[in-house]
């Protein structure tokens, strides 16, 4: 009886550490993928009022020049909206499969 108690506790601490594991993995992902976004954002702003001006300058006027921009912005939304499932569903189910269930190569 103290053989299977003591296996018992073994697989409760091999069940422990692998969650934590798991969960350092993912959440340093996410962190990385936050800093990640948010820098993408702070560029494409940047690039965003860059286009602005020089399509403002070929147009000459800034109300055209922006709603340009704008509708770019609006079509590569669009775009992320119709593959969201293939880009982010998918993605992230197989990456916590790896991360949860053991393949140490992620």
């Amino acid at each position: 009886m103290s053989d299977l108690k003591d296996y018992v506790d073994l697989k409760a601490d091999e069940l422990k550490l692998r969650t934590t594991k798991g969960l350092s993995t993912a959440m340093g992902r996410l962190a990385a993928l936050l800093l990640s976004v948010g820098l993408l954002v702070i560029v494409l702003g940047l690039l965003a009022v860059v286009l602005i001006q020089w399509i403002g300058q070929w147009t000459g006027s800034l109300a055209v020049s922006s709603s340009i921009v704008c509708g770019v912005f609006l079509v590569a939304l669009a775009v992320v909206f119709l593959l969201r499932k293939r880009l982010f569903r998918d993605t992230f189910v197989r990456l916590f499969i790896r991360i949860f269930y053991g393949d140490d190569e992620v």
